[in-house]
């Protein structure tokens, strides 16, 4: 009688597994890149966002999304749920020619996705560092990557200039692809996604991760979405809101064969800025205070909202406080997993899809000891106060959207360590801007926040970022960034 009774349970447990693992949803993760925000529709009637505005409106929008200033270290807190200073990242980005990725004892996103029985793909920008194999996607928990290693290119020739050195950088799987040179690459992005998806058995759940080249510098769009707005005068805001218009319609392209193929009502899509947007490349943060490499509100402060499966409440927009270390155990618990527990990282699915309480009351910025400070010295939020120490970042303006071609009005303030004693305390709440600095009147706040930083700044690691070495130069590996040099 104990062993049937036994052979009953453990048949059972099988089908719940088997349950647990049919009602995974599908997850499209989407990461767009410099994108301001002021740069969406819903929040400038001048930008269209027809797809993004529709998904977000009918799904959640995050209010109070949080990332890093730039690029690497968001993407590191998004793969990891890691701080990018605990990871010694924290100091700008990884370049090609640096002997440095993600610390590869960490495990990645798409790592404990295949462990729930998901498929794993990746379209896009990689740059977590690539001198050795072992740092690439395809070694991060990706069946497929389809896309760039390094920071930036061209969108037509898929080139990459560093420090002199001008090399191709795309990449099908592990080869490298020169198929779509000529081919604006967001374009190339939906072809594969749709590829993707029309392949996919949709028995098992699948993982799509899009941090799309969109809209991150160089200004290059097909001069059909350019003509879309003619109403503005300046040539560079009139190109990049022409981008932003094309990225939309990737998002828009992808939705649609999601549902051609039945996947749709069983997807839950992310999307999320890596950063702000970048004024000097005619981006917007309008009216938050600064840009991108500046951690300032509009620098970290992002546009975000998630869509579609496992929501049980819709159509508002969440206040809760959410950073870029939250997505990993959230995304895995969405996923029907159990989050890893020793990360900085906070899973908030249940807070975010029912509209309950957010988890997280604090989160750091960024704490950075290693000059020149371009990405900011040191800043945390604790409720609704934000402490900044020191260097706050190149573009400490409010900058409104260019509209005439005579526009220009960015200043930038570099590091001379004339600013390593400044001290700023802003209310969000009160003043979400940050014109108001309170420093001064009160004084007890800003102790108790530097003591906060303090124990924080404990747990730095110093930041890892050699210089520039000559092993890595395209010329050495027939023009192309390539791994093996390290």
């Amino acid at each position: 009688m104990k062993n049937c009774l036994q052979n009953v349970l453990f048949v059972v447990s099988i089908i719940l597994v088997q349950h647990v693992h049919a009602k995974s949803p599908h997850i499209l993760f989407i990461v767009a890149d410099d994108f301001g925000w002021n740069d969406v529709g819903f929040r400038n009637e001048n930008i269209s966002t027809p797809n993004i505005d529709t998904l977000a409106k009918e799904g959640v929008i995050l209010d109070q999304a949080y990332v890093q200033p730039v690029c690497s270290p968001s993407r590191n807190a998004f793969m990891t749920g890691m701080y990018p200073f605990k990871t010694g990242l924290q100091h700008l980005v990884i370049w090609p020619d640096q002997q440095v990725c993600s610390p590869t004892n960490l495990t990645f996103l798409p790592q404990q996705l295949k462990k729930l029985g998901y498929a794993t793909h990746m379209i896009g920008k990689w740059h977590l560092g690539f001198c050795k194999w072992q740092c690439t996607p395809t070694y991060r928990g990706f069946d497929s990557f389809y896309g760039y290693y390094t920071s930036h290119e061209d969108y037509y020739k898929k080139t990459n200039v560093r420090n002199g050195k001008l090399g191709f950088d795309f990449r099908n799987n592990m080869k490298t692809d020169k198929g779509g040179i000529g081919t604006y690459s967001t374009f190339q992005y939906t072809a594969r996604a749709l590829e993707l998806i029309s392949q996919h058995n949709k028995s098992n759940p699948f993982f799509l991760y899009m941090p799309l080249q969109s809209v991150h510098s160089p200004i290059q769009v097909p001069i059909e979405y350019e003509n879309m707005y003619k109403n503005i005068h300046n040539e560079g805001r009139r190109k990049f809101s022409g981008m932003v218009t094309a990225m939309d319609d990737v998002i828009g392209n992808v939705t649609q064969a999601l549902k051609a193929h039945g996947m749709y009502e069983d997807t839950l899509i992310v999307f999320t800025s890596d950063n702000g947007g970048w004024p000097t490349m005619f981006g917007n943060n309008f009216p938050l205070r600064g840009s991108k490499i500046t951690i300032y509100e509009g620098g970290t402060r992002v546009t975000a909202f998630v869509h579609g499966a496992g929501l049980k409440k819709t159509k508002y927009t969440y206040k809760g406080m959410l950073h870029a270390v939250d997505w990993s155990p959230t995304i895995v618990a969405a996923a029907g997993g159990v989050p890893e527990t020793n990360i900085d990282g906070i899973n908030q699915w249940d807070n975010i899809r029912t509209g309950g309480q957010s988890g997280r009351t604090e989160f750091v910025y960024n704490l950075d000891d290693l000059a020149p400070y371009e990405t900011g010295h040191a800043a945390i939020r604790v409720g609704d106060y934000k402490l900044i120490v020191g260097y706050p970042g190149l573009y400490p303006g409010w900058y409104p959207p260019p509209t005439y071609t005579s526009d220009n009005y960015i200043k930038e303030v570099p590091y001379d360590g004339s600013q390593d004693n400044t001290t700023q305390l802003f209310n969000l709440k009160d003043d979400p801007n940050e014109h108001n600095d309170l420093s001064q009147k009160l004084p007890d706040v800003v102790g108790k926040l530097r003591k906060k930083m303090a124990e924080y700044h404990k747990q730095m690691v110093p930041a890892n970022y050699p210089p520039a070495t000559s092993a890595s130069d395209p010329k050495n590996y027939n023009g192309f960034w390539t791994p093996g040099w390290c």
